[in-house]
């Protein structure tokens, strides 16, 4: 009895286990469960010109809802974000690419009856107008050499101090809007007299446009350039033209978005400052640009293109520009940039007519800087000897003695020794009138010093010296000269310099 009793017992459990496994399995085969939602669309990818562009997508799927979404929403529009099953079309619209780059985005359809479909889109960058302006060298001259016989080292050799005629050729508004008198010729007198025999003449040219379309100067800008060069070849003074600031249309845009438009106006111009001032001799020199903005090696390459472009249109007007000494700018005129990235020049037809260009404001915190910065202080107090025991922390912690024959002797190496003149278009430091008693003598001791320390440097490692004088006489002014008067103003630099020269 007990056996069959154990028996039946163990009958029923298998009885219930089968049952158990027979609806498992019965779940398992449920045919909703069976059943694939389907999200699908037509078209997985979109590509667009840079034009606003529309699109239809057809969505097919037997999904409850979806939704749609892109990563890109501010170029990427759609005509409905969201829908049931079934077939539907919506319509994407991808804005216009102004942008010299294309772009990519994705548009996602999403629902949590199905696996997520993606459309990527693509879209073509802008294509600028192709810009072409006339050309200006209407009247190309035959080679004239004669006036012209000096390589750029022989001619390196005869400029001994350069001052600039900062602040006025170049002022936004006109030669008088920064607040110095028109150029005369008893000024340029004057700066001959007192020791310069040479002059950078920074100008700007984009602002007295006859014509924007075609690049066309005024010709009485041109004539106005003449007269000044005049005024110093005159004087039997080396004199420098170049294309400044200028309202950075080429100085902030070393890019390859402006390459293009920047080489045709570079073209431009120079034909028409070569055409006009061909006729000077060896002392008048052309510079390609003033401080150009570079930060990389594909920005050195779109700063070689605009001096390239420079070099062939001056030597396309033929005369004497077919010989004439012409300058090239570093990267920022920054010795270490140029030391680090311009490690070829341009290419040039005549040999050995070619000079580099950097400028010097080292320590900036001296030579400029006119309020403290979180970054760093002002420095009033520079080189050995110079430095105050009671104002400690205005002295210059970097950038002295050895840090400058660093710097000045990279050029010699890299340009100097091979033939290469190498011209420092600008240098100087501010006076701090701000300043009195012990102070104030100290700081413009140091400042003397400063300024003969780098002419001297510049001479022992062949470098021509151009001082940046602004024309303001005040506090943080930078003038050697009155101009209001046409008489010395800062004797003390003055002296400090010529010294620099012995």
């Amino acid at each position: 009895m007990k056996k069959t009793i154990q028996k039946y017992i163990f009958s029923i459990a298998s009885l219930i286990v089968f049952f158990g496994v027979l609806a498992c399995s019965a779940d398992k085969e449920t045919p909703q469960n069976l059943t694939i939602n389907a999200l699908t669309v037509n078209k997985n990818a979109i590509e667009a010109n840079s034009t606003e562009t529309t699109t239809d997508i057809t969505i097919q799927t037997d999904v409850t809802a979806w939704l749609m979404n892109s990563t890109s929403s501010s170029w990427i529009k759609f005509s409905q974000a969201g829908g049931t099953s079934g077939s539907t079309t919506v319509k994407i619209t991808v804005l216009e690419n102004t942008a010299n780059s294309a772009r990519t985005g994705t548009i996602k359809l999403t629902s949590g009856q199905a696996e997520p479909v993606e459309i990527t889109v693509s879209q073509k960058a802008v294509v600028p107008a192709k810009i072409e302006y006339p050309s200006y060298n209407t009247s190309p001259l035959a080679a004239d050499a004669s006036g012209m016989s000096s390589t750029a080292v022989q001619l390196a050799a005869k400029i001994k101090l350069g001052w600039n005629i900062g602040n006025t050729m170049e002022a936004t508004g006109g030669e008088t809007a920064w607040g110095n008198p028109k150029i005369t010729k008893q000024l340029i007198d004057l700066v001959k007299a007192n020791g310069f025999n040479a002059i950078r003449i920074p100008c700007s040219w984009n602002q007295y446009l006859a014509n924007a379309k075609t690049a066309e100067l005024k010709a009485e800008w041109l004539n106005r350039v003449k007269e000044v060069v005049q005024y110093c070849v005159d004087n039997d003074m080396y004199v420098l033209v170049n294309v400044h600031w200028d309202g950075g249309w080429l100085e902030n845009n070393v890019t390859e978005a402006k390459k293009e438009e920047n080489n045709a106006k570079q073209k431009a111009f120079w034909e028409q400052i070569a055409t006009t001032l061909r006729g000077f001799d060896e002392h008048l020199l052309f510079a390609s640009a003033n401080e150009p903005n570079v930060e990389d090696a594909t920005q050195m390459a779109v700063l070689n293109s605009y001096h390239q472009t420079f070099i062939d249109a001056v030597r396309s007007t033929g005369g004497k520009n077919a010989y004439r000494i012409l300058v090239v700018q570093g990267p920022s005129t920054d010795i270490e940039k140029t030391n680090k990235l311009m490690l070829t020049l341009p290419t040039d037809k005549v040999a050995n007519r070619l000079m580099a260009e950097v400028h010097f404001y080292t320590p900036y915190q001296f030579c400029l800087m006119d309020k403290d910065a979180d970054w760093g202080k002002m420095f009033y107090y520079w080189g050995s000897g110079f430095h105050s025991t009671t104002d400690v922390s205005r002295n210059a912690t970097w950038g002295e003695e050895a840090d400058l024959d660093k710097l000045f002797k990279s050029m010699k190496t890299q340009f100097v020794d091979k033939g290469i003149p190498v011209l420092l278009g600008e240098f100087g430091a501010i006076r701090r009138t701000t300043l009195t008693g012990a102070d104030l003598i100290l700081h413009l001791a140091s400042r003397a010093y400063f300024l003969k320390y780098v002419v001297k440097q510049s001479k022992a490692n062949g470098i021509l010296p151009f001082y940046w004088d602004a024309g303001n006489t005040g506090n943080n002014g930078s003038a050697i000269f009155d101009r209001s008067n046409n008489t010395v103003f800062d004797t003390q630099a003055l002296n400090a310099m010529i010294e620099g020269l012995q």
